[in-house]
């Protein structure tokens, strides 16, 4: 473990991993998927710059198969952002890999009827990152890409820390998580495919750095007034352009360790500040996280 986060690696019996700390980058956009279009692609250009071309090597077709990213591949990828209305956009690094590295992206178009039954649908995006990008470049290099990322997003939330990266409907995982989560109340469990149909404008638990756009910012007294409420001193709010801001929860990530008492205090004031706000989902995962787990895990930062 390091002094900040534990390490995990969940193998499969041919030694994939299934499960691993990381972190994950990741924005909800009220918005319809030919809105933002433009902009998540220019975020995802700045996420290869940084992590590199190849970092990316599997695109999912989305009809079970994995098709390696070639050239051919990229430019289905791209036709697919700027083509279709309800893309469903899958890359990650490597097959049986490490789960270092990953691009998701769930586009919808909300002005359809068919959106009409879902008031908590998004379009949203997320990015992942090795830890170890954390202890080659440091904190504030994770800190400057998320910021980049965000720029051209009009997100009404997002968020950036550390998280359980894996495939989570693959059999036995989630019972992994469970073992592990309420240990470290830092790490999240990422789920953009059901986030993307239920987070709406609400925000998702507070993580090492929160964006908050509208409507939430403005409902707290914007910039300032979100200031005024938070008093520890490793918590800063930075404000962006565009009527957004971002909060940070000190210089590094942490995953906390409730077993040594390291229960995150800037992360329960945040939660508290934000709990008219904050999202809850309506079913548990599976039989190895149930409805009661999940209201137990949302609620690590305020109980």
């Amino acid at each position: 473990m390091s002094e900040h986060y534990p390490k995990i690696r969940i193998h499969a019996r041919n030694g994939a991993v299934l499960l691993r700390e990381g972190l994950s980058i990741s924005f909800y956009m009220r918005h319809s998927h030919p809105d933002v279009v433009q902009g998540v692609m220019q975020s995802l250009e700045t996420y290869l710059r940084a992590v590199g071309p190849k970092a990316l090597g599997w695109y999912d077709d989305g009809e079970g198969t994995w098709r390696e990213l070639d050239a051919a591949w990229w430019a289905n990828t791209r036709r697919e952002l700027l083509e279709k209305r309800w893309p469903m956009v899958t890359l990650r690094d490597a097959l049986d890999g490490e789960l270092r590295y990953g691009f998701d992206y769930r586009g919808k178009a909300l002005d359809e009827p068919s959106a009409a039954d879902e008031p908590g649908a998004v379009s949203a995006a997320s990015f992942w990152l090795p830890t170890e990008v954390l202890e080659e470049h440091g904190p504030n290099h994770v800190r400057e890409l998320a910021l980049e990322l965000a720029a051209p997003l009009p997100f009404c939330s997002g968020h950036a820390g550390l998280s359980f990266n894996g495939e989570s409907d693959l059999p036995g995982v989630l019972r992994q998580i469970r073992e592990r989560c309420f240990r470290y109340p830092g790490l999240d469990i990422p789920d953009l495919g059901l986030h993307s149909w239920k987070v709406g404008t609400r925000v998702r638990a507070p993580h090492w750095l929160t964006f908050l756009g509208q409507p939430v910012l403005g409902d707290v007294g914007g910039t300032e007034g979100l200031r005024s409420r938070l008093s520890c001193a490793e918590t800063t709010v930075l404000e962006m352009e565009g009527e957004r801001a971002v909060v940070s929860l000190g210089k590094w990530p942490e995953a906390g360790d409730t077993e040594r008492g390291q229960v995150l205090p800037s992360y329960r004031e945040l939660a508290r500040v934000l709990e008219p706000w904050l999202y809850h989902e309506e079913r548990g995962r599976n039989l190895d996280f149930t409805l009661e787990d999940m209201r137990r895990w949302e609620r690590r930062f305020l109980d």
